[in-house]
């Protein structure tokens, strides 16, 4: 089996090298699990934000704002959007300088996260300049829901266009996820994933097969499939329409740190096992429900178990240095599972369990809605000069914010990458998951006790859901500093 995997791989990749005219960047990495296909029935969204260089993120709470009926939303291409009459509180994880990379979750537990994904469009129409970055940002303030955040999306991207090449994103509630993906200029689409299923997004579209009149589960662009007959990109003598293939860049379809985290999510999930070079579902049935636990280990993964594990089991070198790349990767900033439950309240019910910088190394630990406040080294800005100052340039955040809690995570992970992987991973990797283990067995315990506490005093269950989480994620510092300390030894 090894042998024959290995074959294919090759023959797929051979003339890669020729292919790709411009490099891919592996940009984000996501799953989406619809709420009947979870163990405890939660809607659950797995993401590694990825990006290049040395980055930084800060923890932002939004609170919820009123506006006058004068006040405009202002666009980075200057388009004017009139501003909603409130605003809806949210957690914003927040990477300063960078245009595409913050995650979302809003009072009413709407998680906003995206992948890049190329678009083979080369003549967008944009009015006013078109919207990139604000995208996400408009729906974490407005969306009462996942359904309502794809709504307020397609009809900003119809009226005035979507200005980089191409993008999906992931969006879910305690009841629903959806993929939404977007190609430079005014087309879109927009797929509910089925209740049952999973579904696994790399930086290519993974859409494939649309029904335009199946409005309770498709939003899209009227002309989605007309366009892509005008251009040229889809010819209805040779098939159905395939949305990946017809707007997806060539080279981000065929890019291999694509191809293989594709087909490393899809194997991981259910039992047919697909090679590198079929066609994979956009969704699935999971073999098995899908757990917290089950996304964390594939969040953190680097092919082990397979015939691309190119350092053995970590005896030969660092596993971030593979080619193609893995799914935990040198560029990893950080890691999360959103898990949301429509059972409780959103304060409570609604939670990240949230690693910094790189999953492998680094426990997740439970991050609530309900959270009122970070402590100051979490973030190098309040919320208002976050939004003012959020493309800066900044040449060294480290300078700027030298006792970041980031940082604490980032030094373990930028030492083990210099030393023989082997030593650094043996015991580091038990203690991050008896950590996230610990938190995992408390849960249930700690959920059932504040929300007792709701029922009496808001504030005070509040108050307990900020110390828990800020517990957790400063225990996986300190434990972070610690393995370092030993290291170094």
């Amino acid at each position: 089996m090894a042998m024959i995997a290995l074959f294919v791989l090759g023959s797929i990749f051979s003339g890669y090298g020729q292919s790709v005219e411009k490099p891919i960047e592996q940009n984000c990495y996501s799953v989406l699990v619809g709420r009947g296909a979870s163990v405890d029935g939660s809607v659950l969204l797995a993401h590694n934000e990825d990006d290049f260089g040395d980055q930084l993120f800060n923890w932002i709470i939004v609170p919820r704002l009123t506006h006058s009926k004068h006040d405009k939303f202002e666009t980075l291409q200057g388009a004017l959007i009139a501003q909603a009459d409130t605003t809806y509180r949210y957690l914003w994880l927040d990477m300063p300088g960078m245009a595409f990379s913050d995650s979302y979750m809003n009072e009413n537990g709407v998680t906003i996260v995206s992948n890049s994904c190329p678009s083979r469009e080369d003549a967008p129409i944009l009015t006013s300049g078109g919207i990139t970055w604000e995208l996400r940002q408009l729906m974490a303030q407005r969306a009462k829901s996942a359904r309502h955040a794809v709504k307020i999306a397609s009809r900003l991207i119809s009226d005035l266009g979507y200005a980089a090449s191409g993008r999906t994103y992931s969006i879910a509630d305690a009841n629903e996820a959806w993929m939404l993906s977007v190609v430079n200029g005014k087309h879109f689409v927009a797929l509910r994933i089925p209740d049952d299923h999973v579904a696994v997004i790399p930086n290519y579209y993974t859409i494939t097969e649309v029904n335009l009149s199946d409005t309770t589960n498709c939003i899209a662009s009227p002309d989605l499939i007309t366009y892509a007959q005008n251009r040229g990109w889809y010819n209805p003598s040779q098939g159905k329409f395939n949305f990946r293939e017809a707007y997806g860049n060539p080279d981000a379809l065929n890019h291999p740190e694509n191809i293989m985290r594709m087909w490393m999510g899809v194997n991981s999930l259910q039992t047919r096992q697909f090679s590198p070079n079929e066609s994979f579902p956009w969704s699935f049935k999971p073999s098995d429900l899908v757990s917290v636990e089950k996304l964390s280990l594939l969040l953190a993964n680097h092919y082990e178990n397979t015939p691309f594990d190119h350092t053995n089991g970590y005896q030969n070198g660092n596993p971030h240095e593979n080619d193609p790349s893995t799914i935990c990767a040198t560029h990893n900033q950080y890691g999360f599972i959103a898990q949301l439950r429509n059972w409780m309240p959103t304060d409570v019910g609604c939670l990240w369990w949230i690693a910094p910088r790189r999953p492998c190394l680094h426990p997740f630990t439970p991050l609530y809605a309900g959270i009122n406040s970070f402590p100051e080294r979490f973030s190098m800005y309040n919320y208002q000069d976050a939004i003012k100052h959020h493309f800066d340039e900044i040449e060294s955040m480290r300078v700027i914010a030298p006792n970041h809690i980031y940082y604490d995570f980032f030094d373990l992970t930028a030492y083990g990458d210099s030393i023989s992987y082997i030593n650094a991973l043996r015991k580091r990797v038990v203690e991050k998951d008896n950590l996230f283990r610990n938190y995992i067995k408390r849960q249930e315990k700690f959920e059932l006790e504040t929300l007792a506490l709701w029922v009496r005093d808001r504030d005070a269950a509040r108050k307990r859901l900020t110390e828990y989480s800020i517990e957790g994620i400063e225990k996986s510092a300190t434990s972070s500093l610690e393995s370092l300390k030993s290291l170094k030894k």
